[in-house]
């Protein structure tokens, strides 16, 4: 992999979890916009899936999401990625990666039943030019994902199909206790994590931001065969929440949670909470 980049904002790494950092963090994570079109209003192609739905893309969705970004070995995250993306460094060896609770309560308009979402999210910038901390300012802080199960199969479906997200069908729990929001993910493989987060959506902000995907479907990891890296561009509109060094997470014994114990995670960097209006347009390769 190449040199890693350096930020100084430790929950600035990730698509949701950057949001809360303000004004500051907006103007660079805007930088998205493709010739001054934000990402909700270019022109909508209609997909066809595998499981009979229709979905026009860009993509809106209505959902609440809980974030928790923890401190990591950067040159371990730096095996997971592909080619042509290198981790996001917040301190000397450590980056982050974020996990990410998602409640989905509308999908378009109504294109297909509402469903839950667990992402693994690799702080990441592309590697071009010798200098990345420049390709995190040009081109926003993003999170590479690296694992996203869902709870159903046309979710699955929708995710791999136009995106190439690494989607698998799991069973996701999301409950609420007071001001705080438990998930428990899970297969018939064993129990992967739970992460417990704040939940306190309260200002109201727009950011652009994007993710990025090897393009294949697949999870990342060591042994991940190379793909062509995509980038999609991400909007999100409504009530976010921050705590810093919130939130907390245990890991399972799933192979997954193996493989997250690889990564040398390490402490809570901050949780961010979201409600409101997520909208994600067509992937493509990072400029």
């Amino acid at each position: 992999m190449g040199r890693t980049a350096t930020v100084a904002a430790p929950i600035a790494v990730t698509p949701i979890a950057a949001a809360a950092l303000g004004d500051g963090a907006t103007d660079i994570l805007s930088a998205d916009s493709t010739e001054g079109i934000g990402v909700s209003d270019r022109t909508p192609k209609t997909h066809t899936l595998s499981t009979g739905h229709e979905v026009a893309v860009p993509l809106e969705t209505e959902a609440e999401a809980t974030a928790v970004a923890v401190a990591a070995d950067a040159g371990a995250a730096g095996e997971w990625l592909p080619e042509g993306l290198t981790p996001v460094r917040l301190s000397p060896g450590r980056t982050a990666v974020t996990f990410l609770s998602v409640d989905y309560r509308r999908i378009g308009d109504d294109a297909m039943a509402p469903y839950e979402e667990f992402g693994v999210l690799l702080a990441a910038t592309p590697a071009d030019g010798p200098v990345p901390e420049l390709g995190a300012v040009r081109d926003g802080l993003g999170g590479y994902v690296a694992a996203l199960p869902v709870t159903t199969e046309p979710a699955r479906a929708l995710g791999v199909e136009i995106w190439g997200y690494p989607k698998s069908v799991a069973d996701i729990g999301i409950t609420d206790r007071g001001d705080r929001r438990r998930t428990a993910v899970g297969d018939e493989r064993g129990h992967v994590l739970t992460l417990d987060a704040p939940w306190n959506p309260r200002f109201r902000t727009t950011v652009e931001t994007a993710s990025y995907t090897g393009g294949d479907g697949t999870e990342s990891g060591p042994e991940r065969p190379e793909t062509a890296v995509r980038r999609q561009p991400l909007e999100l509109s409504g009530r976010f929440g921050a705590r810093p060094f919130g939130g907390r997470y245990s890991l399972g014994t799933h192979p997954l949670a193996e493989r997250l114990r690889g990564l040398g995670l390490g402490r809570s960097l901050g949780a961010v909470a979201f409600d409101g209006r997520f909208v994600i347009a067509e992937g493509r390769p990072p400029v």
